[in-house]
């Protein structure tokens, strides 16, 4: 059977919708007269060039000999059609992830570097099996996850740590706030494993963890976690940086030029009042020295 580019909303299929939308606007005609020559609705065009619905690999070409594209770049963007069909290792997790959610892993699975910063809790991508289950748990106060769905977000959360041993890793800069290093979640043994985690990670070439100290005043006061995920070029083809914005009520992520660019500046300007990288893993040393 033809591959059909998969409705999860990977980088991929963004990017092949970005790139398909470019090349009409470089050939001239509007999306009305493209979709009158191939006979389709100008809402399938629209839908296909915004993500919103999978396509057949057989349509994108009729699309690019209809913009005349050369030999080269054709097999470029007919080979992001096709890795576009290929479902991600999420799509076995439907049970576990809201669509948001899942629409989230989709990027942070394709992305190049990660920025990050929390506020209260170990980021997700650096949390021990324990302190992952035991931070599930507690949101019970505010979510109805049963055990199974606790197993199944932990199992999600391992998966989603292996971007950073991977062939080519995930590179990761994490900001913490040095109070979710202070704060007991579960009971002392279990912060000092999550403690000797984050030790043995930093060590990792592509991870670097930066702590924000509580007694040192710092510019801006930025109340909110959130990721700024980067994208190296692929299939020719860019993708822009994308902010991951998550408090109680709203996870959503953002492509706007401005307001990335501003969650940038926020990181590094938190960035130069954390400690030094060096400085950072010897203070979690301490704190995960027995007592």
């Amino acid at each position: 059977m033809e591959g059909v580019v998969a409705a999860t909303p990977t980088v991929r299929r963004l990017r092949l919708g970005a790139e398909l939308r470019r090349l009409r606007e470089v050939f001239g005609p509007t999306a009305e007269e493209v979709a009158s020559r191939l006979e389709w609705s100008p809402s399938k065009l629209s839908r296909i060039e915004t993500a919103k619905i999978g396509v057949r690999v057989s349509d994108v070409r009729l699309l690019l000999e209809l913009y005349q594209v050369d030999e080269v770049h054709m097999g470029e963007i007919l080979a992001l059609a096709q890795s576009a069909t290929e479902s991600g290792w999420w799509t076995r997790y439907r049970d576990a992830l809201t669509e948001k959610f899942a629409a989230y892993v989709a990027l942070e699975d394709e992305a190049n570097a990660a920025l990050t910063y929390d506020t209260y809790v170990i980021p997700g991508l650096l949390q021990s099996e324990d302190y992952a289950r035991r931070t599930l748990e507690t949101s019970r106060a505010i979510a109805a996850f049963s055990p199974r769905d606790i197993a199944r977000r932990v199992e999600v959360r391992r998966r989603r740590q292996e971007l950073l041993t991977k062939e080519n890793p995930l590179a990761l800069s994490a900001i913490v706030d040095e109070s979710a290093l202070l704060r007991v979640v579960g009971d002392k043994d279990i912060m000092q494993k999550q403690l000797r985690t984050l030790v043995e990670l930093s060590a990792l070439p592509n991870v670097e963890i930066f702590v924000l100290p509580l007694d040192v005043h710092r510019e801006p006061i930025v109340s909110e976690s959130f990721t700024l995920l980067e994208f190296a070029p692929s299939y020719d083809v860019s993708f822009p940086d994308i902010a991951h914005i998550e408090n109680l009520s709203v996870s959503v992520e953002v492509q706007d030029d401005g307001i990335t660019h501003m969650y940038r500046r926020s990181w590094e300007a938190l960035r130069q009042a954390a400690l030094p990288s060096g400085e950072s893993i010897r203070r979690i040393s301490a704190l995960a020295a027995p007592r």
